[in-house]
């Protein structure tokens, strides 16, 4: 098994889900979330280029860099929070046209990390043959990939989870990846809202056996949450 994949007891000795918009190492942080958030900071201000796509396994670049690949459901925000990510406003592409990513982008953070923009899931008007091939390349890139370290899965905050999310969830957990769930655009729900949204998700988080224990929550928008997100993926960077 590749070393991303998850050791199910250590996450059940985790004690489930939990909620956060902050740094590793516990709500606050502490000392040592502290350093992961300037470590973030530093890192994400660093540049950042696209530098490779595929839209076959035989296309994937040679693996090199540690990678965290993004994946969502279609009009999640993936793009949005890539740029915001990185503090640009152009690095990967948005489009009010769900369904446009349709390949594996690649972007290289300072030489020292691979962030993967992944396929959106669950576009109603892609055509069957597209949506098998989506899922048969991304399922073969998780699962054979020795350099993915993690998949960040987007869940829209505005809306109820869907059958699309627990099938995806379902392909992360075949393919024995760990993964982290990232609330998005949670400035767009209500304070009670937004609770309730996240009560629903970490319930559904603890009967996943591959998924992290934290929970993230984000906005591109006003960029609440970002510098968590930044934090949270800063430990795989290579030095």
């Amino acid at each position: 098994m590749v070393d991303h994949a998850l050791d199910a007891a250590g996450l059940a000795a985790a004690g489930g889900a939990h909620l956060s918009g902050g740094p590793p190492g516990g709500e606050d942080g502490g000392a040592a979330g502290q350093d992961w958030l300037e470590a973030g900071r530093k890192l994400f201000a660093r540049p950042c280029r696209f530098v490779w796509a595929a839209q076959a396994l035989a296309q994937l670049p040679a693996a090199s860099l540690p990678e965290i690949a993004f994946a969502g459901r279609s009009n999640v925000g993936k793009s949005s929070l890539l740029n915001a990510l990185t503090g640009q406003t152009a690095l990967a592409r948005t489009s009010s046209r769900p369904g446009r990513t349709q390949q594996l982008n690649f972007f290289e953070l300072d030489g020292r990390l691979l962030l993967v923009d992944m396929p959106g899931y669950g576009y109603a008007e892609a055509g069957l043959q597209v949506k098998q091939d989506w899922q048969g390349l991304m399922f073969a890139y998780l699962r054979g990939r020795a350099t993915l370290k993690r998949v960040m899965l987007l869940l829209d905050a505005r809306v109820p989870l869907k059958p699309v999310d627990g099938a995806a969830a379902d392909l992360l957990d075949q393919a024995a990846v760990v993964y982290q769930l990232v609330l998005t655009k949670i400035d767009a729900v209500a304070p009670a809202a937004l609770a309730a949204k996240q009560a629903e998700v970490a319930a559904w988080a603890r009967r996943r056996p591959a998924v992290h224990p934290e929970v993230l929550a984000t906005s591109s928008t006003t960029g609440a949450g970002i510098a968590g997100l930044r934090a949270a993926l800063a430990p795989f960077a290579i030095a």
